[in-house]
């Protein structure tokens, strides 16, 4: 979330950025949750209605509507002066040394006729070299005997690029934001 000049971070460590307008919104979620439970105890006896019922929903209706309401303003300047580090994402990425693939190759060798099990087992050994520092994911993929056989490198290559999880940004952003 945005950082201010002259906004406060930690009281105990000045370097952090405290995201108090994201800690907000999870304290007025807690709030509008408090009401789901009165509001389901007023349905079991929906057919025999009393005072108790009508004076849970005169506080929860209200105030539920209106912390939702401020709830959602505030998620909205959150979402509109969001700050983005694409570079660190990247890096961020990068130091995973392609882990992050390591699903979509799993389904793929499926897809190809290799048990689940087996294509686990392979994905899992070759994940676990990546984790020990020993190189990068992509490469031990392309040289694993077990893996030659079902997908090629150009297709191993293809299940590494970072486009197919944004394919349907557009789509969302249309639906959500009407552009």
């Amino acid at each position: 979330e945005p950082f201010d000049p002259g906004q406060k971070g930690s009281s105990a460590m000045p370097h952090k950025r405290n995201p108090i307008l994201t800690e907000n919104l999870t304290g007025l979620a807690r709030l509008i949750r408090s009401a789901v439970t009165p509001a389901l105890e007023n349905v079991a006896l929906w057919h025999e209605r009393d005072i108790s019922h009508s004076s849970v929903e005169r506080a929860i209706a209200p105030d539920t509507t209106i912390h939702l309401d401020f709830a959602l303003r505030r998620l909205a300047g959150v979402v509109e002066r969001l700050v983005i580090y694409p570079e660190n994402m990247m890096r961020n990425l990068d130091r995973l040394g392609g882990l992050v693939h390591s699903q979509r190759v799993l389904l793929a060798l499926t897809q190809k006729g290799m048990s689940r099990e087996a294509a686990y087992s392979a994905v899992q050994t070759n994940a676990m070299k990546v984790w020990r520092g020993e190189g990068d994911f992509l490469g031990f993929l392309k040289a694993d005997p077990e893996i030659q056989p079902h997908l090629s490198e150009a297709e191993l290559a293809e299940l590494f690029d970072l486009g197919y999880h944004f394919k349907a940004v557009e789509t969302v952003f249309a639906r959500v934001f009407g552009r």
